[in-house]
Protein backbone atom coordinates (compact mmCIF):
# COMPACT_ATOMS: atom_id res chain seq x y z
CA UNK A 1 0.00 0.00 0.00
CA UNK A 2 1.23 3.26 -0.82
CA UNK A 3 2.42 5.84 1.91
CA UNK A 4 -0.74 8.22 1.74
CA UNK A 5 -2.74 5.75 1.42
CA UNK A 6 -1.79 3.58 4.37
CA UNK A 7 -1.03 7.24 5.97
CA UNK A 8 -5.08 7.82 5.53
CA UNK A 9 -6.37 4.02 6.61
CA UNK A 10 -4.16 4.70 9.49
CA UNK A 11 -5.62 7.96 10.25
CA UNK A 12 -9.22 6.33 9.68
CA UNK A 13 -8.27 3.47 12.12
CA UNK A 14 -6.76 6.02 14.70
CA UNK A 15 -10.12 8.33 14.78
CA UNK A 16 -12.12 5.26 15.75
CA UNK A 17 -9.59 4.19 18.57
CA UNK A 18 -9.41 7.75 19.09
CA UNK A 19 -13.31 8.14 20.06
CA UNK A 20 -12.67 5.04 22.50
CA UNK A 21 -10.21 7.03 24.22
CA UNK A 22 -11.97 9.73 24.50
CA UNK A 23 -15.07 8.37 25.08
CA UNK A 24 -13.00 6.82 28.35
CA UNK A 25 -11.44 10.05 29.33
CA UNK A 26 -14.83 12.05 29.55
CA UNK A 27 -16.35 9.09 31.15
CA UNK A 28 -13.91 9.14 33.84
CA UNK A 29 -12.91 12.32 34.01
CA UNK A 30 -16.69 14.06 34.19
CA UNK A 31 -19.09 11.41 35.28
CA UNK A 32 -16.41 8.82 37.88
CA UNK A 33 -14.91 12.30 38.65
CA UNK A 34 -10.87 10.99 37.90
CA UNK A 35 -8.17 13.21 37.83
CA UNK A 36 -6.76 13.82 33.63
CA UNK A 37 -3.91 11.75 34.00
CA UNK A 38 -5.36 8.70 35.44
CA UNK A 39 -8.52 8.97 32.83
CA UNK A 40 -6.35 9.89 29.79
CA UNK A 41 -3.99 6.47 30.39
CA UNK A 42 -7.05 4.24 30.94
CA UNK A 43 -8.66 5.82 27.53
CA UNK A 44 -5.06 5.07 25.53
CA UNK A 45 -5.56 1.93 26.85
CA UNK A 46 -9.22 1.04 25.61
CA UNK A 47 -8.11 2.84 22.48
CA UNK A 48 -5.16 0.83 22.02
CA UNK A 49 -7.08 -2.39 21.98
CA UNK A 50 -9.50 -1.26 18.91
CA UNK A 51 -6.16 0.41 17.30
CA UNK A 52 -4.51 -3.02 17.37
CA UNK A 53 -6.88 -5.08 15.65
CA UNK A 54 -7.72 -2.64 13.09
CA UNK A 55 -4.44 -1.87 12.01
CA UNK A 56 -3.49 -5.33 11.87
CA UNK A 57 -5.92 -6.39 9.32
CA UNK A 58 -7.05 -2.71 7.42
CA UNK A 59 -4.04 -0.76 7.60
CA UNK A 60 -0.80 -2.27 7.52
CA UNK A 61 -1.97 -5.87 6.19
CA UNK A 62 0.84 -7.74 8.24
CA UNK A 63 1.63 -11.25 7.50
CA UNK A 64 3.48 -11.07 11.27
CA UNK A 65 1.98 -14.03 13.45
CA UNK A 66 0.32 -12.24 16.41
CA UNK A 67 2.25 -13.49 18.92
CA UNK A 68 5.19 -11.54 17.42
CA UNK A 69 3.24 -8.52 16.50
CA UNK A 70 1.37 -8.34 19.67
CA UNK A 71 4.47 -7.95 22.06
CA UNK A 72 5.58 -5.05 19.11
CA UNK A 73 2.77 -3.66 19.47
CA UNK A 74 2.41 -3.42 23.13
CA UNK A 75 5.93 -1.79 22.97
CA UNK A 76 5.16 0.80 20.62
CA UNK A 77 1.88 1.75 22.74
CA UNK A 78 4.04 1.74 25.94
CA UNK A 79 6.50 4.39 24.28
CA UNK A 80 3.13 6.50 23.34
CA UNK A 81 1.52 5.87 27.05
CA UNK A 82 4.72 7.61 28.23
CA UNK A 83 4.87 9.92 25.82
CA UNK A 84 0.83 11.20 26.30
CA UNK A 85 1.65 10.83 30.13
CA UNK A 86 4.51 13.56 29.83
CA UNK A 87 2.47 15.87 27.25
CA UNK A 88 -0.79 15.97 29.60
CA UNK A 89 1.40 16.45 32.83
CA UNK A 90 3.49 19.23 31.08
CA UNK A 91 -0.01 20.60 29.65
CA UNK A 92 -2.26 20.34 32.25
CA UNK A 93 -0.44 19.97 35.00
CA UNK A 94 2.46 22.04 34.66
CA UNK A 95 0.75 24.70 32.16
CA UNK A 96 -2.88 24.66 33.74
CA UNK A 97 -4.18 23.75 29.76
CA UNK A 98 -7.32 22.56 29.29
CA UNK A 99 -7.72 18.90 29.19
CA UNK A 100 -9.30 18.44 26.15
CA UNK A 101 -7.31 20.94 24.17
CA UNK A 102 -4.22 19.41 25.44
CA UNK A 103 -5.22 15.70 24.57
CA UNK A 104 -6.05 16.83 21.13
CA UNK A 105 -2.67 18.22 20.63
CA UNK A 106 -1.20 15.34 22.98
CA UNK A 107 -3.48 13.00 20.34
CA UNK A 108 -1.79 14.63 17.18
CA UNK A 109 2.10 14.16 18.62
CA UNK A 110 1.56 10.92 19.91
CA UNK A 111 -0.01 9.52 16.00
CA UNK A 112 3.16 10.44 14.91
CA UNK A 113 5.32 8.16 16.70
CA UNK A 114 2.78 5.52 16.39
CA UNK A 115 2.07 5.45 12.88
CA UNK A 116 5.81 5.39 12.30
CA UNK A 117 6.67 2.74 14.85
CA UNK A 118 3.70 0.47 13.75
CA UNK A 119 5.24 0.66 9.93
CA UNK A 120 8.80 0.33 10.13
CA UNK A 121 8.68 -2.26 12.86
CA UNK A 122 5.43 -3.82 14.47
CA UNK A 123 3.87 -5.06 11.18
CA UNK A 124 6.47 -5.04 8.75
CA UNK A 125 6.54 -8.18 7.11
CA UNK A 126 9.43 -10.54 8.11
CA UNK A 127 11.84 -10.78 5.15
CA UNK A 128 11.61 -13.69 2.55
CA UNK A 129 13.86 -16.38 3.73
CA UNK A 130 16.21 -18.19 1.60
CA UNK A 131 14.07 -21.15 2.00
CA UNK A 132 10.72 -19.34 0.46
CA UNK A 133 9.72 -20.75 -2.72
CA UNK A 134 8.79 -17.81 -3.88
CA UNK A 135 12.39 -16.59 -4.37
CA UNK A 136 13.34 -19.06 -7.03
Amino acid sequence: MKLHRQFSAFALVGAIATAVHYAALIGLKELAHWAVIPSTLSGYCCGGLVSYSLNRRHVFDSDRPHAEAGWRFALVATVGFFLTWGFMRLFVENWDAPYLPAQILTTGLVMFWSFAGNRLWTFRNPPATKSDPTLS
